[in-house]
Formats: structure tokens, sequence, C-alpha cells
């Protein structure tokens, strides 16, 4: 049992489940400690507990009443395999791992939520909530659906909420239509004929031709796509020769990437662009490449009758006004997975000054425990609004 202050949302307790979890981080599919937690947490509040979805995953049901509505919410438990430096009594415990992104603080406000909501059974209808494995890039959302999430647990809408450096505490953006960009992986491997550093015109140089590809790769952005399109095209990652032969030509570079977008049309002008360019400088190279293009994770695009409700619940929760024209960001988040099946709605939840390492993915990053009571009241109040 939680052992901590009698508020009706165990936030004592829940600040202390909060430091636990981010002494003890997990990465993606290896939530296994963390799901244990969720399960008996969830089930000693009388929730319908289910395990297994996407691996670590856990999904909690909570039917009150005879309502026929049915929305899910969903929070993240991953963390990041990077090393915490800040120094803090509840640092992380595990070489290379830490809740750099405030999954950590998800989950503890969404459990709140569900055990609060579970006490006090103020709604009609049905709820489940998701405790999702692997958002930081290892598809937790589409495991969780390619899984049967749906099948098993058909919802009329869903709903997640990240927390948003910047904001205050006590402070909520919702805003509808796009609030996250597709999230997509490329790469491109040019392959000449190798020769001597002294005697390049025996051979087919891969490493210029790489590095006129990179010159015009961001002409994709300037020049092909609609100026009025958001749009990332990054190279991050260039593979070829070997510093202890600088007198090598290597046979072969490879250069890869990332590609985002909001709009579908967008995200497949990206992935046919980079691919003419690619084959384009390597015909005037005279040499051959092979271009493939992953895609990972679609936008987030908020429904408009789903935004209407978590906007409506927002403005409830925080007494102040909810900023409805937040930009969108470039990262991405797998929950686009679940917006892409029902009406979905992604909000944004203060984590107080964007300062001293306060940033998303930052070694000294940490989840503001002022917002835990925020997000909470949050989830329960937009059980209470919907499920009228």
């Amino acid at each position: 049992m939680l052992h901590g202050d009698n508020t009706p949302l165990e936030l004592d307790a829940m600040i202390e489940l909060r430091h636990d979890l981010h002494r003890h981080p997990e990465l993606g599919f290896e939530e296994v400690r963390t799901s244990a937690i969720v399960a008996r947490l969830l089930d000693e509040a009388g929730i319908a507990v289910h395990r297994g979805l996407g691996k670590t995953g856990v999904v909690g049901t909570l039917q009150v009443g005879d309502g026929t509505r049915r929305i899910a919410l969903r929070a993240d438990m991953d963390a990041l395999a990077m090393p915490e430096l800040a120094d803090r009594d509840y640092k992380s415990t595990v070489a290379g791992a830490m809740h750099a992104c405030g999954h950590d603080g998800h989950t503890v406000m969404l459990l709140a939520a569900a055990r609060h909501l579970a006490r006090t059974r103020n709604f009609s209808g049905t709820v489940h909530f998701i405790f999702q494995p692997a958002e930081e890039g290892r598809g937790g959302a589409k495991a969780i659906i390619d899984d049967g999430f749906f099948a098993r647990f058909p919802v009329d809408a869903v709903y997640g909420l990240h927390n948003m450096p910047g904001l205050a505490t006590d402070e909520m953006a919702v805003v509808a239509g796009p609030q996250l960009a597709s999230s997509d992986s490329w790469t491109v491997n040019f392959t000449g004929i190798g020769t001597h550093g002294a005697k390049p015109h025996l051979g087919r140089d891969a490493v210029t031709a790489a590095a006129h590809f990179l010159t015009m790769l961001h002409t994709i952005v300037a020049r092909r796509v609609d100026p009025l399109q958001p749009v990332v095209v990054s190279a991050c990652a260039l593979a070829g020769g070997d510093f202890e032969a600088l007198n090598v030509i290597p046979d072969t570079v490879r250069v890869g990437g990332t590609a985002r977008a909001y709009t579908p049309e967008v995200r497949n002008q990206l992935e046919t662009e980079i691919g003419v360019l690619a084959r384009g400088v390597a015909a005037s190279f005279g040499i051959d490449v092979a271009y493939t293009f992953k895609r990972r994770i679609p936008p987030v695009v908020n429904h408009p009758d789903a935004t209407r409700r978590a906007l409506a619940a927002a403005a409830a929760v925080t007494g102040r006004p909810v900023v409805t024209d937040f930009p969108p960001s470039t990262a991405g988040d797998d929950f686009a997975f679940f917006g892409a099946e029902v009406p979905g709605a992604y909000v944004w939840l203060g984590n107080g000054p964007a300062v001293d390492g306060a940033l998303h993915h930052n070694s000294r990053y940490d989840f503001n425990d002022a917002a835990i009571l925020t997000g909470a009241r949050f989830w329960t109040t937009l059980v209470e609004q919907e499920l009228a």
C-alpha cells in the first residue's frame, strides 16, 4: 500500500513514488520493475489490470455506471539511455540510464488520477489507463496497438499529456491541429572505387560525393518544400574511411539522419526528394548509391472535438487562461499511433522555467514535482467532465 498524506490525490506519496521511479530508470521494453509497481497500485485501487501489451505495457480499466462513452488516457514509462549528471538525493542508480524526459512524472500523475477516480467513482462510463513502454524511439505505442489494444479496449477518444519546460507548473497548453512532427530516419550509402589518396583519378571518390550531398541536402527545405510548411531535414551520422589510414580514399561512405514534417504530403515529399538528391549526386560522380527511408512515427495532430474537451478540463483545473497558441514542436511522440485510430488530443503541462538543465533529454533534467497536482487534477477532471 502507498503510505503518505491523506489528501485526495495522495500527493506526498506520489512525490515519493516519483523519486523512487527516478532512482530506478528502465529503458524501452525493459520496464519490468516500473510496470509491476503500476500494476500493483492499480490492483490495490480495485482497477482491472491487463499486463503484457507491448511486452511491458499495462492497461488499467475502470468502468462506473451505465454510461456508454469510453476513453483512454496514456502515460509513458520509459527512460533514456544517457547518464544523469546532476547531484540529487534520488539520482539514477542505473549507469547510462535516466529519466530525462519526465516519464516518471507522467506515470505518477496518471496513477494518482486512476486511484482517485477509483475511490470517488464520480463518472459514468469506461476509462482505460494506458501505461506505455518504449516511447523513446523503440515503438511502444505501435507494439501495444499491434497486440490488439483497440480490439480489446474499444475507445471513442484518446488523450496524452507531456510536461513542457517554459510553462508554469499550474499552466497548460491545449491546441488543435499539429502538435508534433513525424519522425522518420533515412540512410544513404555511396559506393565508389577506393584508391590511394595521392591518386584520386584512379578511383571514384565516395567521400567527395557525400560532401556534395551534405551541402545540397538543405536545399530540400530551402528550395523544394513550400516555405509555408514547417519541415526539418538533418544529417546526424557520417561514416567512412579510417583515421589510421589517411592516405586511403574508401570505397563506401554512409550518411544518415532524420526528417520531420506535419502533413502526410510533405512527409512523402521528403522521402522522394532525399532519394532524388542522393541518386543525382551519385550519378554525377559515377558511383553507386543505396537509399532507404524508414517511417517511424507519424505526426501528432489534435482532433478538434477531443481538443475542445481537453481544453475545458484544463481551464477548470488551472484557473488561469489556457495557452491556445502554443507552437508545434519538431520533436516526435508515438502517441500519434493512438491518435491515428480515434480522435485524440495531446496536451502540454508546465514543468517550470527552462533553465539549469530543465530541458528535455538534458543530463541534468528533472521532472518538477510541483506539476504532479495539476496533471493529476487534469486527468480526473477530464474523466469526470467527459463521462458525466
